[in-house]
């Protein structure tokens, strides 16, 4: 038995009795059909990037409503296995020229950039609604132009990073998640949860939104203020006796991390890339 239907029975002994009442959304007869999600996966792609808003559309429900709300899939440029982060392995249910028309693409962070992902992303994204990168998939969003002269966002961790490589793409630092039409941008990691929560009201109004929070027991609100990921638009204190890795802003231990000096200042970095990196360009991490 489906998680769902479990809980749908216990719902019905009036175990879940306490959620709360809802008309339904004028949005939900509007949309004929299962709206089609693709998730696109490459080697490394971070589990709570596309896990935290699959769990969203999955459990979506429309009061008076039989079929599912959002028909969801994965898509990689082969069907052969993906590892994510953390070591999971996954099946891809499409390949490139194989997976259906889209009308919601979803991009977390992960390690495949390559030509072959960048072309399906352009050309699955002339049919869709919106196509919305999760942390730093912002920067396999951006490498095919779709976010040229527009605003965007990404993990507090890579501002710099990203303000560098896209100069045209204009970087909202401190935003949970960003809408531009026909594409949006979330911040780093649970962020994409909310982005998924504000597409559901896109599609079927806030009540549905908020039930479904209710549903997962999702206490965040950062759905409701696109803003409210403020305390990360700057950078933090370091503790004591520790630094700042100036690329990425992760805290360093000193005595042990990698260090370039600079105009008579010493940084400190969380890994030999990012030393690099700032090597090639400091000031633009200054």
């Amino acid at each position: 038995m489906k998680r769902r239907e479990l809980l749908q029975k216990a719902a019905a002994a009036g175990l879940l009795a306490a959620a709360p009442a809802s008309a339904k959304s004028p949005a939900a007869s509007a949309t004929p059909g299962a709206v089609p999600v693709a998730f696109l996966l490459s080697e490394g792609a971070v589990v709570i990037d596309f896990c935290g808003p699959w769990e969203v559309f999955q459990d979506v429900q429309i009061p008076g409503r039989a079929d599912a709300a959002f028909q969801l899939y994965t898509v990689a440029e082969t069907k052969d296995p993906i590892h994510t982060s953390g070591g999971m392995k996954l099946l891809p249910d499409y390949d490139f020229k194989s997976a259906p028309a889209p009308k919601v693409i979803v991009i977390p962070a992960q390690g495949g950039q390559g030509a072959a992902a960048l072309d399906w992303i352009r050309k699955s994204s002339k049919g869709a609604d919106l196509t919305m990168s999760v942390c730093t998939g912002a920067f396999l969003l951006a490498k095919t132009g779709l976010l040229a002269g527009r605003p965007a966002t990404t993990h507090h961790g890579s501002y710099k990073t990203f303000a560098m490589e896209f100069p045209d793409v204009h970087l909202r630092r401190g935003a949970r998640f960003v809408e531009d039409g026909n594409v949006a941008s979330a911040g780093g990691l649970t962020s994409g949860i909310d982005l998924a929560l504000r597409v559901v009201e896109r599609y079927y109004g806030r009540d549905a939104a908020q039930r479904t929070a209710w549903y997962m027991e999702y206490q965040g609100q950062g759905w409701l203020d696109a803003a409210s990921n403020a305390p990360y638009a700057t950078a933090p204190q370091p503790a004591a006796g520790h630094a700042l890795c100036p690329v990425c802003w992760m805290e360093v231990d000193p005595a042990s991390a990698p260090r370039s000096d600079y105009r008579g200042k010493s940084y400190f970095f969380c890994m030999p890339e990012h030393k690099q990196r700032f090597d090639r360009s400091p000031e633009g991490f200054l």
